[in-house]
């Protein structure tokens, strides 16, 4: 008997080491070749893909097409599978891949027809810009023939990759509209039901403007306080508490200086987009030297595998970099009994078959049942001019002039452009696709409001060049002027703590190096909560025994994300439940619409401020009969349901609630999410938290600085570029984690790139 359970247990583990070996062999026969030569009908010349030991795509080209084909090339090897999701993403067809469970977002992604629109827009191209479209795909396609084996992501799916088409590099832009202002299309909806629950008042007051203004020209808002509006006290009393997402997706950075404030010849540019973090991480190094009408280029910086232009960058004379602009650029139209609609079929690819999912739209645009009425959307990404490849235009400017002038048409989600060059001169610009319509409409309006302008993009763009102080800053809030913001309107901004920190720290010197603008990235002072750290303290100290160890803590928070910060956790997690237990009576209404607050979130800071401090009688929650019990009340359930949260119960030292472990950031892989033993081989390393929302260091658990980039046009050997994780998707290769411990340990990684060690030749082959 012994000597079966030894075979047994001995044959288990035989067995598991072959699965292990056939696994491993498996994803070896899978990795791309490095070296080498492939023959190609798609070159004119010989073209070099070099790779350095962090895995940076350089590209030595004789002409721009034909270092377009070697880009493409590089991302089918090392991220074809990321390419693949952001168009089936876009495009509405991952159900393709992940079966039944992904036809809600499927749905969801049809309602836009981004595949025919990606098709109007590849045949809308100029002539030049189509040729170097196909030679990006034709090098993403080759790449993907080259492969023995598909990438382990197609075994897992059991699916086999479909060639790259010239729409698809579109789609991945349309999936970048997606994340960027896909939430904020239903803003104007929430607005309205606000409204048409609560009344004018309370939209007022949910959205009156802050003191966290920080535009360019110094303009503000009046934000002399208005009566608090009373609660109804019908739905006080059936309100139910729940969490309202606390919006991480808004934290993207970008500022500069002009000469005058460097210790060089050139301004100084940052820039920190911040998204989702995962792996791999979106964006995708390179370097693309190529001659274009005798000039020699060279062009350093990120790309986004898909898309064959450098994204954020420097070209030696400018560089630029970009934070979104959340301007409002989508409108709701009440459709009435005269205006006509259309239904159209949409297929849906599935495993093995196809689902046909019906679609009505309009003139206005696509349609949607709200509240009983059908209302069509406008949104900018339905435009004809959402999408293009101007972005390459940038590669050739020679002057921040001449950057802001051939950038005023590039078809991307509307985004705050800042440029500097090697001449010293900074500037910045909203850029982008921006409806020329003239007025933005903040609630559900009828079709008779409709402007036609809607289909022509504006030429009104506001732009500013060497400002008097030398300083330009801008963090996803009002960058515009106040009487910019009625042309161009709020469409979700961030609420300008953030910029106005930014701001703070660029006067605080008079000369700037790139570590300086490395440590403005990393500030993860508390300036924001310094407030709310102020009345915990103060609510807290009515019961001096009872919360001894918690007043410890936060007199010693350190003002700061800090990782060993305790006070910070507290601070933070007690404005966050005051939100959601406040506006309670508001989300409930919403929730039962299937709508959320969240949307506004971001901009509540004003009223959750003032409803905290002036106590009004009919917003105290219906369990409390003062506010003073019910302040300390809900301080008591939030720590213990956090303690238990993080620990498993509620009694126990404080120290367990550091920032660093409660908002630890954990960049993952999409398949280790729903295969947790995965995360072994697939995720990064966690890393203790250092930094949060209102601040310039803005991390979350999946969120934060996607890269860091900071550069002086000229003197790009001293330029840096940080990114949270490798070149490749394939966790074998030498490059699927390279970078990632730079952007862990706060260090500095060299933007441009090292010596090659691999290298292959993309040889013209005879046609």
């Amino acid at each position: 008997m012994l000597k079966a359970i030894r075979w047994v247990v001995l044959s288990v583990i035989l067995l598991a080491l072959l699965a292990t070996a056939i696994f491993y062999g498996v994803l070896t026969l899978s990795l791309p070749s490095l070296s080498g030569t492939v023959q190609s009908t798609s070159v004119s010349q010989p073209t070099y893909l070099q790779r350095d030991e962090l895995g940076t795509a350089v590209i030595v080209a004789q002409n721009r097409e034909d270092a377009a084909y070697a880009l493409g090339f590089a991302h089918g090897q090392d991220r074809f599978f990321q390419m693949d999701l952001l168009r089936r993403n876009a495009a509405g067809e991952l159900s393709e891949l992940f079966g039944d469970g992904a036809m809600e977002i499927d749905e969801n992604r049809r309602f836009h027809q981004f595949r025919k629109r990606s098709r109007a827009a590849v045949e809308g191209l100029p002539v030049a810009h189509l040729a170097l479209l196909n030679a990006y795909t034709n090098g993403v396609n080759d790449a993907l023939a080259l492969q023995q084996i598909p990438s382990f992501e197609y075994l897992v799916t059991r699916t086999s990759p479909k060639p790259w088409r010239p729409e698809d590099s579109f789609l991945a832009i349309y999936s970048m509209y997606l994340d960027l202002q896909g939430r904020g299309i239903e803003r104007d909806i929430v607005l309205s039901t606000i409204t048409a629950s609560f009344g004018e008042e309370m939209t007022a007051f949910l959205t009156q403007p802050s003191s966290y203004q920080a535009a360019l020209d110094g303009s503000e808002f009046d934000i002399t306080p208005q009566p608090i509006p009373t609660m109804n006290t019908g739905m006080l009393a059936v309100a139910k508490v729940t969490e309202i997402e606390k919006d991480a997706l808004v934290g993207s950075n970008n500022w500069a200086v002009t000469s005058a404030l460097t210790q060089g010849k050139g301004g100084m540019l940052s820039d920190d987009m911040h998204l989702g973090l995962r792996v791999p991480v979106i964006w995708y190094r390179a370097q693309l030297n190529f001659s274009e009408n005798g000039h020699e280029r060279q062009v350093t910086g990120v790309t986004l595998p898909g898309a064959p232009a450098v994204v954020v960058g420097s070209n030696g004379n400018i560089a630029w970099g970009f934070t979104n602009g959340y301007t409002d650029t989508a409108d709701w139209y009440k459709l009435s009994a005269d205006d006509k609609t259309q239904l159209e079929t949409e297929e849906i690819p599935q495993k093995g078959r196809s689902r046909k999912w019906l679609l009505e739209t309009s003139q206005f645009g696509p349609v949607r049942v709200i509240n009983g009425d059908k209302y069509a959307l406008s949104w900018v990404a339905h435009q004809s001019y959402a999408v293009n490849l101007n972005l390459l235009n940038l590669e050739t400017a020679e002057n921040v002039v001449e950057a802001l002038q051939v950038s005023k048409e590039v078809g991307i989600p509307a985004q705050n452009m800042v440029v500097a060059d090697s001449r010293g001169n900074i500037g910045w610009q909203l850029t982008g696709a921006l409806p020329a319509r003239a007025e933005p409409k903040q609630q559900l309006v009828s079709t008779r409001d409709y402007d036609p302008r809607w289909q022509q993009h504006a030429k009104d763009i506001p732009s500013v060049i060497n400002p008097p102080q030398s300083r330009i800053w801008t963090a996803n809030s009002r960058v515009v002027s106040v009487e910019q913001d009625k042309r161009f309107g709020n469409g979700g901004y961030a609420l300008g703590a953030r910029s106005q920190q930014i701001k703070a720290r660029l006067f605080e010197k008079d000369t700037f190096d790139q570590s300086d603008f490395y440590a403005i990235q990393l500030d993860n002072e508390a300036r924001f909560l310094s407030r709310w750290h102020d009345l915990l303290l103060t609510v807290l100290k009515q019961a001096p025994e009872r919360f001894s160890q918690d007043i410890a803590e936060l007199e010693s928070w350190q003002k700061c994300a800090c990782s060993d910060s305790v006070g910070y956790t507290l601070t933070r997690h007690y404005r966050d439940t005051l939100i959601d237990i406040l506006f309670s009576p508001i989300e409930t209404e919403l929730k039962a619409k299937e709508l959320s607050l969240s949307l506004l979130e971001r901009q509540l800071e004003p009223a959750l401020w003032r409803v905290a401090t002036e106590q009004p009688a009919s917003w105290l929650p219906t369990d409390y009969t003062d506010w003073d019990g019910f302040f300390l009340h809900t301080y008591a359930q939030m720590r213990d349901g956090l303690m238990t949260q993080i620990t498993g119960h509620k009694d126990g030292s404080l120290k367990a609630l550091n920032w660093g472990d409660v908002n630890t950031l954990r960049v993952q892989h999409p398949f280790s999410r729903q295969i947790p033993w995965l995360g072994q081989v697939l995720d990064m390393p966690p890393v203790k938290a250092f930094g949060d929302r209102y601040m310039p260091a803005v991390q979350g658990r999946h969120f934060g600085a996607s890269q860091r980039f900071i550069v002086e046009p000229g003197a790009e050997a001293h330029g840096v570029l940080t990114v949270p994780g490798g070149q490749s998707g394939h966790p074998l290769s030498p490059f699927y984690r390279t970078g990632f411990d730079d952007y862990a340990n706060e260090a500095q990684t060299p933007l441009l790139p090292g010596q090659a060690i691999y290298q292959i030749l993309l040889a013209p082959a005879a046609q």
